[in-house]
């Protein structure tokens, strides 16, 4: 308490804006912990895969960022790969109790949902459930899968009705924080939007150009049997849908600038940049560049992977950055704390 203009003023902290309510405590406890355990599971198949492989460790660190690097196939692939991270990062801090971590740990659920009922409609084939009691490694894949299915129902069911509303107690934001952090919202949801755009027409393009059998493009999407092989890395099919819708839903919701949505904004941007780092490596590689401009298509292509390039890393530098940061106290209730 301090006297102001002979009067008391409560200048007491309040309630952290960072961290989750004390209520919601063991909403994100649990939902960390199963993000960690499923992390963790990718974690041990990734170690296997690099076990069971030819090459050296340090030839899948290279692998990472040079798709023609492996010496041979992985247990999972660069999604999985990037997915392992994210879901380790934001299980660490659901547990820590991280407002941020709540719409990112939303994100790995729906994700993980959509590959579970991928996973389902492929157990239709009488053919592809044979092979989880026929292959060695079936039981812990199947272990696995379930273990996602888990996660994917127990985050969500915990953690929406976990909003935070504020009270009293909590800091007033500085006048034009709101305005600020919805403008650049905008600007992240304008950026994801373009991307969604672009993968789209792009998609589009090569069903056309290749005369790629639309309804087989969409069961490599939604099938989970359609490579015939116990495998836990997703298709490329499955990849780009999942990646173009969740590029709209995150897109339209940041357009909005209602929700605080920063967390799953920079998961997904993080995932995307990294993924688009490898494809620029290997096009660098394969000495594409040179031989782009020979094409209208080549110089699209370029053109394309060079907007997403910027617009991922702009998405991280911009939720990163202090825009996006606590709110800080009126200058009122700063001016009376001092």
């Amino acid at each position: 308490m301090v006297m102001q203009d002979g009067g008391t003023v409560d200048v007491r902290p309040g309630a952290d804006p960072v961290r989750a309510a004390p209520e919601h405590s063991g909403a994100y406890l649990a939902a960390g912990l199963c993000l960690v355990l499923y992390g963790g599971a990718l974690l041990a198949w990734t170690l296997y895969g690099i076990a069971q492989g030819e090459g050296t460790g340090w030839d899948f660190v290279e692998g990472l960022f040079n798709p023609g690097a492996s010496p041979a196939p992985q247990a999972l692939g660069p999604y999985e790969w990037a997915f392992t991270v994210a879901f380790l990062a934001v299980g660490g801090l659901s547990l820590a109790q991280r407002r941020a971590a709540r719409s990112g740990a939303l994100l790995c659920a729906f994700l993980l949902l959509a590959v579970s009922l991928r996973e389902g409609v492929g157990l239709l084939n009488a053919a592809y459930r044979d092979q989880y009691s026929n292959d060695p490694l079936g039981g812990w894949a199947l272990a696995t899968r379930g273990l996602g299915l888990l996660t994917a129902l127990v985050v969500p069911t915990v953690l929406s009705p976990a909003t935070e509303r504020r009270d009293g107690s909590a800091p007033s934001p500085a006048p034009g924080f709101e305005p600020r952090r919805r403008r650049l919202f905008r600007i992240c949801g304008v950026l994801f939007l373009i991307t969604a755009a672009a993968r789209t027409g792009w998609t589009v393009w090569d069903l056309a150009s290749s005369n790629m059998d639309t309804g087989r493009y969409l069961r490599g999407a939604f099938d989970g049997s359609f490579l015939s092989t116990l495998d836990l890395s997703a298709s490329s099919e499955f990849t780009n849908v999942s990646s173009v819708l969740v590029l709209l839903v995150l897109g339209v919701i940041a357009l909005r600038g209602r929700r605080d949505i920063r967390g799953a904004l920079l998961l997904f941007a993080a995932v995307e940049l990294y993924l688009t780092v490898r494809t620029v490596v290997w096009l660098a590689v394969t000495d594409f560049f040179s031989l782009s401009s020979e094409t209208v298509e080549g110089a699209t292509s370029v053109a394309t992977t060079a907007y997403e390039l910027a617009a991922m890393t702009s998405v991280v530098l911009l939720v990163t950055g202090r825009s996006f940061g606590a709110p800080d106290r009126s200058p009122a209730l700063s001016a009376s704390a001092s």
